[in-house]
């Protein structure tokens, strides 16, 4: 079987418009969440808090013909795929170019331009709309516009799985791989989901912390959405190996699971049927797993399944694993949060270092495995998983291994 590995990420999110600068927010244990810019504080309950890119001047990144047609969430894939190709070296050039696959999670699309579409609609009575509406907001425009704009003409679609999306889309890359479909993917997860009409349905939900996200902590209240984009060159072993990449990781492999159960209600059977996959793909034993970075959203029935879902897994070593969640620096980015937890994942076993739990407030005992909290940790990782587990009962899992 082919063994694959990632030689470039990109990213772009609220601690920064890089993976370097993300990163370097989740090693420093540093919120991006704040008071939401573009939205009006009296039309949320809440009063709106978010960990939205802020400072993202598009014009930077695209001439006016392109920037046309792309809604921000597009704009974001771009601008970590961009940084992910370059860091890995790769270029589609010749046989490459059909050999190389696009896969973007994303779960919810175009949102931004929905909703400006809606508003024209039902709010002025507009009679006509942008001609471009549809291509910016429809679900593969962010993996249509990456294989555009690089020249990629192997397959190339677009993976909505809600917040699993990213990590399915990875399953999806290494099967391909694996397959000998392709040797590359470009591949990763995309949303910019900050907008009134995504809000006010989350909300309704009452799941929105009003304060800030504490997975794992008493007094966690729900979580804070995010947006921002993670993308990354994965590729055979052998195909990297032959043009000399900097290898960053090995993608060992990855599980997935649905619950078949409730639409919204997370399992820990089915989360644990993923985990355990993707440890059988990696060959991994549990005892073999350093880290964990937990799906950890901060609302009361997640965590808990997510901690009983370790148990059940990793026996008595569940004690002995590093786990923490980065969502209250990142935020929830539904459809990218698995890809912006890769960078996570990746920071801790270059630099050995393992981002911490922000806004943790004391133990619940619902949850009492270790959490990292409130700061960064020094901790040797060889081998780590990274856990993505979606409304829906949908539930992906990606294990990586220090190469």
């Amino acid at each position: 079987m082919r063994r694959l590995v990632i030689t470039g990420m990109g990213a772009i999110s609220a601690l920064g418009h890089d993976a370097a600068s993300t990163w370097k927010g989740m090693a420093e244990g540093r919120s991006g969440i704040g008071p939401i810019h573009h939205i009006l504080p009296g039309q949320l309950r809440n009063g709106g808090i978010a960990a939205e890119v802020v400072d993202f001047d598009p014009t930077q990144h695209f001439d006016e013909s392109r920037l046309n047609q792309l809604d921000v969430v597009s704009q974001y894939a771009l601008v970590a795929a961009r940084e992910a190709i370059e860091q890995s070296g790769i270029t589609f050039e010749g046989e490459t170019a059909a050999r190389t696959a696009v896969v973007v999670g994303t779960g919810v699309g175009g949102e931004t331009t929905r909703d400006e579409q809606y508003e024209k609609l039902y709010g002025e009575h507009a009679g006509r709309f942008h001609p471009l509406g549809i291509i910016r907001m429809m679900m593969n425009a962010p993996a249509s516009q990456i294989s555009m704009v690089h020249g990629i003409t192997g397959p190339a679609f677009a993976l909505a799985s809600a917040c699993s999306s990213s990590n399915h889309a990875f399953a999806q890359a290494a099967m391909m791989i694996r397959s000998g479909l392709v040797d590359a993917a470009v591949v990763g997860g995309t949303e910019a989901c900050i907008t009134l009409g995504t809000l006010r349905s989350w909300e309704a939900m009452r799941v929105l912390a009003p304060d800030t996200c504490r997975p794992f902590s008493s007094g966690r209240r729900g979580i804070v959405l995010g947006e921002g984009a993670g993308m990354f060159v994965v590729e055979a072993l052998e195909h990297a190996q032959a043009r000399g990449a900097t290898i960053l990781a090995e993608l060992a492999g990855t599980g997935m699971s649905s619950d078949a159960g409730d639409i919204a209600a997370p399992s820990e059977i089915g989360a644990s049927a993923a985990v355990t996959a993707a440890l059988r793909d990696a060959r991994m034993a549990p005892e073999d797993v350093d880290y964990i970075n937990a799906h950890g959203t901060g609302t009361v029935a997640n965590d808990s399944t997510e901690t009983r879902t370790i148990h059940r897994v990793f026996g008595a070593h569940a004690r002995e694993l590093v786990i923490s969640s980065t969502k209250p620096m990142h935020g929830h980015a539904l459809g990218a949060a698995g890809a912006l937890e890769l960078i996570a994942v990746l920071g801790a076993m270059r630099e050995g270092i393992v981002p911490p739990t922000l806004g943790y407030l004391g133990p619940d005992p619902a949850c009492d495995l270790d959490y990292v909290p409130n700061e960064p940790r020094r901790v040797k990782v060889d081998a780590a998983i990274s856990n993505s587990f979606a409304f829906g009962g949908l539930n992906a899992v990606v294990a990586l291994r220090k190469f």
